[in-house]
């Protein structure tokens, strides 16, 4: 139910916010499933319901006339430059996390459901704006075929069995409780319990054979509380040895690497002069890189050509927004 109604108010949302015009009531009932299936005084409580609890939200559905001098019945729309965010800067594990958001509805059935309410919308003769439906960007690939099933299992707690294969070995079958899934080093890798050998584990997915089968019920067990899948996987891949970079960052910019410094000097009123430990080049690369001409390595050199090569990829679309050459 509660998964119908969250369906039912993203909807709604996209519904009136890619209308060029105000949506009647009537309008809006025959786009949306839920609403469609409903009886009229049904459909009349959940829309006042929906519209509340969007306002709940800072989400304001504004109310008028299609067309004012012929007092037609009214009509509601979500306005563009309310609803849309300012502009944010976003650390590269932040920007991960929306590009993961994203890429999670696109393979849900939100995307088919709204789709088809869009469908609905043109075919009653709503004239739609689509691009206010482009998602938060950078996103992230994930052409694992397991993914879905290992992130399906892990949002609801499914024990999963799966077949295996490491490298130099036979295949085998593996049974896990999956308390999350990570990206690290450019791979991504579901971690949780081993039901086989008792303990935490991590399972790389593009090492996984096959389907992956669940082998329980939703619920049927516990995630660790305070777990953190960043944890996991540092714990289970030691850290390369730490050495030091010397970046120039322009003043007000790279906070993420702010944070990590180990000194920061101002050269000029406008570039600081930081030291960053790091453990994995590539990893310090990403970062630099995603902060454009706002940081500049000047060493270690191997990491300043690092940073070059990516920029460049990026610039040519070999790059995704994860670090991954394509």
């Amino acid at each position: 139910m509660a998964e119908r109604k969250t369906e039912r108010l993203m909807n709604l949302i996209f519904a009136l916010l890619v209308s060029r015009q105000y949506l009647t009531k009537e309008q809006i009932r025959e786009s949306i499933a839920d609403y469609r299936d409903s009886t009229p005084l049904a459909f009349d409580r959940k829309f006042e319901r929906d519209k509340e609890e969007l306002r709940e939200l800072g989400i304001n559905v504004e109310m008028g006339s299609i067309d004012k001098y012929f007092g037609d019945e009214p009509g509601y729309r979500i306005r563009r430059d309310e609803a849309e965010l300012p502009d944010l800067e976003l650390t590269r594990e932040e920007a991960a996390v929306i590009g993961l958001a994203t890429q999670v509805w696109e393979h849900a059935g939100l995307a088919a459901e709204s789709t088809t309410a869009l469908v609905k919308l043109k075919a009653i003769g709503v004239d739609v704006d689509t691009s206010v439906l482009r998602m938060a960007e950078p996103r992230l690939s994930t052409d694992e075929p397991a993914f879905d099933a290992v992130w399906d299992a892990a949002t609801r707690r499914i024990p999963v069995s799966f077949v295996y294969a490491r490298p130099g070995r036979e295949p085998m079958q593996r049974h896990l409780q999956p308390w999350g899934i990570v990206s690290w080093r450019d791979r991504w890798y579901v971690g949780g319990l081993d039901l086989d050998r008792g303990e935490q584990r991590i399972f790389r997915l593009s090492r996984i054979i096959g389907e992956v089968e669940f082998s329980g019920q939703p619920g049927s067990y516990e995630i660790p509380e305070g777990t953190d899948m960043k944890d996991v996987a540092r714990a289970l891949f030691p850290p390369l040895p730490e050495e030091a970079a010397v970046l120039r960052i322009r003043r007000g910019r790279g906070q993420s690497l702010r944070r990590m410094a180990e000194s920061i000097t101002p050269l000029d009123d406008e570039t600081d002069e930081v030291e960053v430990k790091y453990a994995s080049r590539w990893e310090l690369a990403s970062e630099v890189a995603s902060y454009g001409p706002d940081v500049v390595v000047v060493s270690p050199a191997d990491v300043r050509e690092t940073v070059v090569q990516r920029l460049r990829a990026a610039a040519s679309g070999r790059l995704d927004p994860s670090g991954a050459f394509q």
